[in-house]
């Protein structure tokens, strides 16, 4: 049977740790809760790997994403378990896997034992918590559930966690051909084509426009090499200075939305997110306007959280909530369409979390299939570059050969 490493706090609050063997993790939670124990962690333990042992050098200075979600989750079991908050911080602090965690943990214990609330003390951590956790903490200390909150802030970060880790798995084949087939282009404009252009002279042979183009943007590769790497860097800085005020970050955040595709698949994120934070709100007691402003926060495109601000203006005149968000034109009609149903019906909780369930699907699929017309769509547009390439060179060479022989 595979042996299992467990985490567990017994009924005076202590942390246990320890090995079992079980045939399943299912079974490991079970012998712990006969015990009387509270299981926090079971994971199958397995030989060390290349990946994790570089995984953990690489990571041993600073918190990962993963572990945010792993320490969120287990603060909700320590707090379900009747723990109070400072007691299970403590706790948290002492037996961290990892010495980034007991310091921020630990931090974290300071700012609640001076007065802050937990969602304060996140709050105090530059660059640890989004906005999305810290709002989460402070829907659920506002409505008394802090347990309930924190294991759907957990669970909603782990979903979130396993797409980005299978967008990044999916785009590994699609980026190393571009940048192979970058450094082809590359070589062969700056390196190959410019040694024929002796030949061509020498020949007398008047060239074909597509060969003088390619010929004259190897030699401008070659000559200015360096401009490539000073426009990007310009951009890079205008960009960040168009973004540093408030009015230019709402400006370009508008401008991305209106992209094709990937403004469509940002918005899907974005309803999302706003969507499930706020029925999680609401389902805890939290009133309307106080419920807005927090879910609110939790988006991350500027145009988007404006446009809110004037719909929670509307809410606060009286107004529902569907009417407001389909004027911004920012939200699907679908979704404005399953809101206006919920408060007709009196489940605008339960339409909330249809919707913010909808469209998570909905941006999954659409990952799924944009990255499966990728690659044959990079593969075609690369080999017909390179082709384009090579045929304006051998075109002239055939026709010095025709002449010479």
């Amino acid at each position: 049977m595979p042996l299992y490493r467990y985490k567990a706090v017994n009924q005076p609050g202590e942390l246990l740790e320890g090995t079992i063997e079980a045939p399943s993790r299912a079974a490991v939670i079970e012998s712990l809760r006969a015990q009387g124990f509270l299981p926090i962690r079971a994971e199958e333990s397995s030989r060390p790997r290349l990946t994790d042992w570089l995984n953990r050098e690489v990571g041993r200075g600073r918190a990962s994403r993963a572990d945010l979600t792993m320490m969120i989750r287990e603060l909700a079991t320590l707090l379900k378990a009747g723990l109070p908050l400072d007691q299970a911080l403590d706790v948290m602090a002492a037996y961290a896997a990892k010495p980034s965690i007991a310091r921020m943990v630990a931090k974290v214990l300071e700012a609640v034992r001076g007065g802050a609330s937990l969602a304060d003390a996140f709050a105090k951590q530059p660059g640890v918590f989004d906005r999305f956790s810290i709002g989460m903490v402070r829907a659920g200390e506002a409505g008394g559930s802090l347990d309930t909150v924190l294991t759907k802030t957990a669970e909603f970060m782990e979903r979130a966690d396993k797409t980005k880790q299978d967008l990044k798995s999916a785009l590994i084949y699609p980026c190393i051909l571009l940048v192979t087939a970058m450094l082809s282009v590359a070589v062969i404009v700056t390196v190959v084509i410019p040694s024929f252009e002796d030949v061509f002279t020498q020949a007398g042979y008047e060239l074909p426009l597509a060969t003088r183009i390619v010929m004259a943007v190897g030699t401008t590769a070659q000559n200015f090499w360096w401009l490539p790497p000073l426009l990007a860097l310009l951009a890079l800085l205008w960009w960040m200075r168009v973004r540093a005020t408030s009015e230019g970050r709402r400006a370009t955040d508008l401008r991305l939305l209106r992209l094709p595709l990937f403004g469509d698949l940002m918005t899907k994120i974005e309803v999302a997110r706003f969507t499930y934070t706020l029925g999680m709100l609401l389902t805890n007691g939290v009133p309307m306007m106080a419920a807005l402003g927090v879910a609110r926060d939790t988006v991350g495109n500027a145009a988007i959280g404006s446009a809110l601000g004037d719909v929670s203006k509307d809410v606060k005149e009286g107004k529902t909530l569907a009417a407001p968000l389909e004027r911004t034109g920012l939200f699907p009609s679908l979704a404005t369409r399953l809101l206006r149903i919920g408060e007709e019906s009196g489940r605008l909780e339960d339409m909330l979390f249809k919707v913010a369930e909808t469209y998570e699907q909905e941006v999954l699929r659409g990952i799924q299939r944009g990255l499966t017309l990728l690659v044959p769509i990079l593969t075609v547009v690369i080999a017909l570059l390179i082709a384009g390439i090579i045929i304006s060179i051998l075109i002239p060479m055939l026709s010095i050969h025709e002449l010479v022989f």
